[in-house]
């Protein structure tokens, strides 16, 4: 059940949280070894379902599979009349169906609101004939929505994004309410995983990275990279190195940008990957700066920590690998979620100071 906390259940006194600092000031030094892997639901409890037609269900599928707190990633058809299509009859474009994928995922990981905001960076979404080099109505984009609070969701998404100007063209994609979802032929499930070549030669010729990167700019992560040793504990405060280095805890209402309002993003401090951006961050009583989701959630890593005598879920950022903070289900609409970060893994940039530092490509978040 997910805990839903007030604010004034939330304020904690200062005095309380020195005397729990030495149980929080530490994260277990064996959820940095396996770096690589993510949080995977075990069991069916408490899973949501998300529905996207994005096109090609291979590359939609490859989007989503390797997020922490995402169940599985099913690639099939949904939206028509014909019961359990073929792949063939499906390309035809005469079932009504659309190529999709169906994702079971933990809301108190992540949201529906991340991964509405991941789709959105995956498609083009002014597109009404189809998807890239793929045509017909099989191919064209669309949420489908399973309940009134995701189609609250992905309707205010699609208006923030229609208002922000940054496609130039007015979106075509559709809101629909789900329908019966049919699994595709075994051999496109995973298609990314079990036929690499085949994948990665047919997305370069497909056209979508190359939109993508028109359009949200060059957000590849390859261009973070996490500085050595030496010239962390050169350049870094000691705060700073104990927190993103040592999985160290600044005090609350003590720390730089808990009480920040000013418009702009927030950044790893050691390797400058974006995170989170004040369009985002709340007040949540703690003295910590609070979110309710990084500006992309695929440069964030979750890991599950057990050091303070309870389990909670780490937040590290996913080049630099800093500690960041911990990620609670108490937090506000749409996400319910908050991410509790340390100011001291975190560079704030100025919206003015965006452009010059290198993060122009973001500034549509504030338009």
């Amino acid at each position: 059940m997910r805990t839903q906390l007030g604010m004034k259940q939330m304020k904690k006194p200062a005095l309380l949280f020195m005397m729990i600092l030495p149980f929080l000031s530490c994260c277990t030094k064996t959820d940095l070894k396996d770096m690589e892997t993510h949080i995977v639901p075990q069991n069916d409890k408490g899973l949501d379902t998300a529905t996207f037609a994005g096109g090609c269900f291979w590359c939609s599928e490859a989007a989503f599979s390797e997020l922490d707190g995402v169940k599985s990633v099913i690639s099939g058809y949904t939206g028509g009349n014909t019961p359990n299509p073929t792949y063939e009859e499906v390309c035809s474009g005469t079932t009504g169906h659309y190529e999709a994928v169906q994702i079971s995922f933990d809301p108190d990981i992540i949201s529906y609101s991340e991964l509405v905001d991941i789709f959105w960076r995956q498609i083009d979404p002014t597109d009404e004939g189809g998807s890239f080099v793929d045509r017909g109505s099989q191919y064209q984009s669309a949420i489908f929505y399973h309940n009134e609070r995701q189609r609250t969701i992905a309707d205010s998404s699609k208006k923030e994004l229609e208002q922000s100007g940054i496609f130039g063209k007015p979106i075509a994609s559709k809101i629909l309410k789900s329908s019966i979802f049919y699994p595709a032929e075994s051999y496109h499930q995973q298609y990314c995983k079990k036929n690499p070549t085949r994948y990665y030669s047919y997305r370069s010729a497909s056209g979508r990275d190359r939109y993508i990167k028109a359009i949200w700019g060059d957000v590849g992560l390859e261009k973070y990279k996490k500085p050595k040793k030496e010239e962390l504990k050169k350049n870094l405060t000691d705060l700073q190195y104990q927190v993103t280095e040592q999985c160290g805890t600044e005090p609350p209402f003590n720390n730089a940008y808990w009480n920040n309002h000013t418009e702009g993003i927030y950044v790893d401090i050691v390797s400058g990957e974006p995170l989170f951006s004040s369009n985002d961050k709340f007040d949540s009583g703690t003295g910590w700066p609070s979110f309710t989701k990084p500006i992309d959630p695929r440069f964030i890593i979750k890991k599950k920590d057990t050091s303070s005598l309870m389990e909670r879920i780490e937040v590290r950022s996913k080049n630099g690998d800093s500690h960041l903070g911990h990620l609670f289900d108490d937090g506000p609409t749409p996400t319910h979620l908050r991410y509790c970060i340390n100011s001291a893994s975190l560079r704030f940039i100025l919206k003015e100071n965006m452009e010059k530092d290198g993060y122009g490509y973001l500034l549509w978040m504030f338009k």
